[in-house]
């Protein structure tokens, strides 16, 4: 591969290994520009490609599988040296990694992943996605205490891993509460949009008086039903709880204005550890874990949620 050719040679030259990636071309496929968080892991993923010297083709999928595997035939048909793929859902990759494979491309998960023989990629990049629905649900469980809690659930997208196991984590944390129950759960598509459409409909099915809590499984939605629990004359934060994963900026703001409760951390940053990764692999072969993990946080009104935001936003989150 000429790739690994000029690589080597850099290294017999002893150039650091960031030197090593400026002949590398990578493909990035993105599930889409869905909620800020996305947009964040999309800016810092561009940051670090150039930081590094690589050349990055960035495909956005507009939150459409087809046109992800669409985008990774074309990077394969380019000849890129590796992959980067945010898979939109978990199923149905099987084929285009086996051509990816067969091409001796590596492909890199990032902050999701899919259910595929783990040969066929490299290794995935991700929080422990149960894990963050757990700490929302234990959250809750301790903010409610013992009291009896009707709660409404904001799906993500449907067959994602992130709806999948960001449910899961939270049904584990509540369960054997018998206070605390699920009435309603729909999925908001990880959009404000959505997320506020979908929250109307529960508060005109069970009436803003009978919901304790909002669980989200992404800030975007949980700010866009922020939105609609206001239009219905209640005040979000107070009469409804709400807890909601990714720590994006407005729900820093959101908190720091009372508006929501909690939010658990997701860090943009999966490319850095993805790339350093792949640099290491191409210079000699290392072959990383298959999931690379990394840290979740959760804030609450206790933090210093305005200072956050504004340092968020000053990155250009």
């Amino acid at each position: 591969m000429k790739l690994r050719t000029t690589l080597l040679a850099s290294a017999v030259s002893l150039l650091p290994v960031a030197g090593m990636a400026a002949d590398m071309t990578i493909g990035f496929s993105q599930i889409g520009s869905e909620s800020g968080w996305r947009a964040a892991e999309t800016t810092v993923t561009k940051q670090e490609a150039e930081s590094r010297g690589i050349d990055l083709k960035f495909a956005d999928a507009q939150q459409k599988q087809e046109n992800q595997i669409k985008a990774l035939r074309s990077f394969i048909a380019q000849g890129v040296d590796a992959i980067l793929l945010a898979p939109v859902v978990a199923t149905g990759w099987d084929q285009v990694l086996e051509e990816a494979q067969d091409a001796e491309i590596p492909v890199v998960l990032l902050d999701r992943t899919v259910d595929a023989a783990d040969d066929l990629y490299l290794t995935a990049v991700t929080s422990d996605l149960v894990h963050e629905g757990s700490v929302a649900g234990q959250w809750l469980v301790d903010e409610v205490a013992g009291e009896d809690c009707r709660i409404v659930e904001l799906q993500g997208t449907t067959g994602s891993s992130p709806a999948i196991d960001r449910k899961t984590g939270f049904e584990n944390a509540i369960s054997g509460h018998d206070n605390l129950e699920i009435v309603r759960s729909q999925t908001g598509d990880f959009t404000r949009s959505q997320g506020k459409v979908v929250m109307e409909s529960f508060l005109k099915a069970e009436g803003g008086e009978n919901i304790c809590a909002l669980y989200a499984h992404n800030d975007d939605m949980a700010v866009g039903a922020i939105q609609a629990i206001k239009e219905a004359g209640l005040n979000p934060g107070e009469d409804i709880l709400i807890v909601a994963i990714d720590a994006v900026p407005d729900a820093h703001l959101a908190i720091a204005q009372g508006e929501m409760n909690a939010t658990i951390e997701l860090t943009p940053n999966m490319a850095g550890p993805a790339l350093d990764a792949l640099e290491a692999y191409f210079a000699d072969g290392t072959m990383p874990p298959k999931w690379i993990q990394t840290e979740s946080k959760l804030y609450t009104a206790d933090d210093d949620n305005q200072a956050v935001y504004e340092m968020k936003k000053d990155l250009g989150y």
